[in-house]
């Protein structure tokens, strides 16, 4: 089964979703810095944290994109 444009966009999307958290958390340069504080905790710490979260949001939103097409019809 040949994949439409609107299939290609909705697995590119899903593949960027899924390489985001990889991607903010592998370039380190960017993050490791010590300031800002947030209650009293730097920034390379709640920056980590904060992608806690946001990987789930990430995959969740990736298998909504692709789960239709696995589905029986």
């Amino acid at each position: 089964m040949a994949r439409t444009g609107h299939q290609r966009l909705r697995h590119v999307t899903a593949a960027v979703l899924l390489l985001a958290p990889a991607a903010g958390l592998l370039w380190v340069p960017w993050y490791a810095g010590e300031g800002p504080h947030l209650a009293g905790t730097p920034f390379f710490y709640w920056y980590q944290l904060a992608w806690v979260p946001g990987s789930g949001l990430c995959l969740l939103a990736a298998y909504a994109l692709t789960r239709k097409e696995n589905r029986d019809p």
